[in-house]
């Protein structure tokens, strides 16, 4: 681990090691066999010449294949791969050892029948990204859409001053900021959980060429669609020989925004904690700087935008580079695609870190009631609103030139410019219980 590249691997190893079974190497060569085995096995129940005498009775020791896939079979396969320089290939030829020695030689020129390599990875791969996505990504997501939402109940009533471009603004509560952060994530959750995961199986050019001129009679399209939908994915109907990739970059551009959410819920919380809105526990022995011993660090909030931001960069490259390919295909999104388990990686290290961060911070009422008490100024909307009610000429103008700008305006103030006004006694009595700290508005938690 200490000699990792990447810190993937190394640094953030427990945190991203559930990853592994996904996207590493080992995982992708694991759904390429399963694609392969499951494949072989459609091919022999349609009873096609060459396979119409398979032993049904087989099929669950050939499914083994692909669900007792171990390491060492994984080692295998990178092995053949270093005499085919080609790693679906080798595939091919590990399954037909693994016949060999099962004694089913005669069936194992089928394996990988009629495919291009395109075939198995572009549904290897849709697969292996639905299921880590249903499996870890979600899960985590959700998980922290449930804490801002249980941290905006638990805060809902503590008021606090709001700021427009940095400055004094209507109050709003500590609550329902955080409730604006777990709506914008529940709805791009809802979208990223509507979007459905293709695969592209149709042959060397999309066409099923080799499969329809050698079994003419067979209806290779419905087959392929049964095929797809066997692993939960759905067949694209109109392809070269890869697929266009415009669903995985649908995908990417949708957990971007998720991740830009995160930022913004990151960099909102780093400044809370600076205005001391929010305070942070003491973690001991944990330490916040080399040489200024009173240091407590936002360290995770910090951690967890770094990590967002690498992974939006290559979310981003995705999205934009893989749905372009030269004519019916060029190589590059091969060693693109290997790539995509990355931002997965890093957007799982920022959701834990952000998880750990709003463990640790507490409303510290005391500076809010503060801020809120040195902010008279922030009631003269409502006060505004309620001389429009009441008829009273430009109160918009008249307020403003009271109290823009005025850092020294105050309780008193306010309530003497009131008692200046010529309106009906309950109405300045209105005006007078209007405070910054119950000029909340409406909170729907």
């Amino acid at each position: 681990m200490l000699k990792a590249i990447s810190p993937i691997d190394g640094r953030y190893r427990d945190k991203t090691k559930v990853l592994s079974d996904f996207f590493s190497e080992y995982a992708l060569i694991k759904y390429r066999v399963l694609v392969e085995v499951e494949y072989f096995l459609f091919l022999a129940s349609e009873k096609l010449k060459g396979l119409d005498d398979f032993p049904g009775d087989r099929s669950e020791q050939v499914r083994r294949i692909a669900s007792n896939f171990s390491m060492y079979d994984a080692e295998r396969v990178k092995e053949i791969e270093k005499e085919t320089n080609h790693d679906v290939k080798a595939v091919e030829y590990f399954l037909k050892e693994k016949f060999s020695s099962m004694g089913l030689d005669s069936y194992s020129e089928m394996i990988h029948f009629g495919l291009t390599s395109q075939d198995v990875n572009n549904t290897a791969v849709p697969l292996s990204i639905k299921e880590a996505l249903h499996t870890t990504y979600l899960p985590l997501i959700n998980a922290l859409k449930e804490n801002l939402q249980e941290l905006g109940r638990g805060w809902r009533s503590i008021p606090m001053l709001a700021r427009t471009h940095g400055q004094p603004a209507s109050p709003t509560t500590v609550g329902k900021e955080l409730f604006v952060f777990a709506d914008r994530l529940s709805m791009q959750i809802f979208q990223l959980q509507q979007l459905p995961f293709k695969a592209k199986f149709g042959g060397a050019t999309g066409n099923f060429n080799a499969h329809a001129v050698t079994y003419p009679h067979v209806d290779w399209i419905a087959f392929g669609n049964r095929f797809v939908e066997h692993f939960g994915l759905e067949r694209l109907r109109y392809t070269t020989q890869i697929d266009h990739y415009d669903q995985l970059a649908s995908l990417c551009h949708n957990i971007c925004r998720i991740n830009t959410i995160l930022i913004d819920l990151c960099r909102d919380l780093w400044t809370y904690i600076s205005q001391n809105y929010f305070t942070q526990k003491v973690v001991e022995h944990e330490t916040g700087s080399s040489t200024m011993p009173h240091k407590v660090n936002p360290i995770d909030f910090e951690n967890a935008e770094g990590n967002l931001g690498v992974a939006n960069a290559i979310l981003t490259h995705l999205a934009n580079k893989l749905p372009i390919s030269r004519l019916q295909r060029d190589l590059t999104d091969s060693t693109v695609l290997r790539n995509i388990g990355v931002p997965f990686a890093h957007s799982l290290i920022a959701m834990q870190s952000l998880t750990k961060g709003l463990g640790k911070i507490a409303v510290n009422e005391e500076v809010t009631r503060d801020d809120l008490g040195n902010n008279w100024a922030v009631v003269t909307e409502a006060y505004q609103s309620i001389l429009r009610r009441e008829g009273v000429k430009e109160p918009y103008e008249l307020l403003k030139s009271l109290s823009r700008g005025n850092h020294r305006i105050d309780q008193k103030t306010l309530h003497l410019f009131i008692d200046n006004l010529a309106i009906d006694d309950k109405v300045k009595e209105e005006l007078k219980k209007i405070t910054p700290f119950n000029y909340t508005g409406l909170i729907d938690l």
